[in-house]
């Protein structure tokens, strides 16, 4: 199989993304709005079983934490290198659509790919998991200004507004620049 230049630059920026992504640790998907995925294990409890029985517990509860985390973080990687059918396959294979980081990032990568209804359903999907996720309202807004209704982007625009307390939060400052034309997301 040839490779023409454009491909290997395209893989070269892939792996470095993915390389970043998991070199990255403990990921904060949602920068703005404080939501993590997976979210972070439950503190230990009072009561639960000492000593080698509960380690062992506790190793193996660590260790599916970090293979959502590793599977998410390569998901989420293909999906902001362009990589958009692989990435919803990748988000769909953690098996947990529900999930507004997961749910959201589908909408996303069906947006890019000019899949309108596909991305309306899991926009509004993630925001029934989370009303307050304010990177979906952002996306979403952008969703709506795609599709020529600015006045429902601004709309959510003043909604990231409320979520993130300003207007130099980032989900904000790419909304306005879609909604005024001058970004493009």
């Amino acid at each position: 199989m040839k490779i023409d230049h454009s491909n290997r630059l395209a893989l070269l920026g892939a792996a470095a993304v993915l390389m970043f992504a998991l070199a990255a640790g403990p990921v904060l998907a949602a920068e703005g709005s404080g939501t993590q995925y997976p979210p972070s294990p439950p503190p230990s409890q009072k009561g639960q079983p000492k000593g080698q029985q509960g380690q062992k517990k506790k190793k193996q509860h660590q260790g599916e934490f970090q293979e959502l985390r590793e599977k998410y973080q390569y998901a989420r990687a293909l999906i902001l290198g362009g990589q958009y059918e692989d990435g919803i396959a990748a988000m769909h294979a953690i098996g947990d659509d529900d999930n507004p980081e997961i749910a959201n990032f589908i909408g996303y990568a069906s947006r890019k790919l000019g899949r309108y209804d596909d991305s309306k359903y899991w926009y509004e999907k993630a925001l029934a998991a989370d009303p307050n996720h304010v990177r979906t309202w952002s996306y979403y807004g952008m969703w709506h200004a795609e599709q020529g209704n600015l006045l429902k982007a601004e709309e959510y625009l003043e909604k990231v507004h409320l979520i993130c307390g300003n207007t130099t939060c980032e989900e904000y400052t790419k909304l306005k620049g879609v909604i005024e034309g001058t970004t493009t997301y």
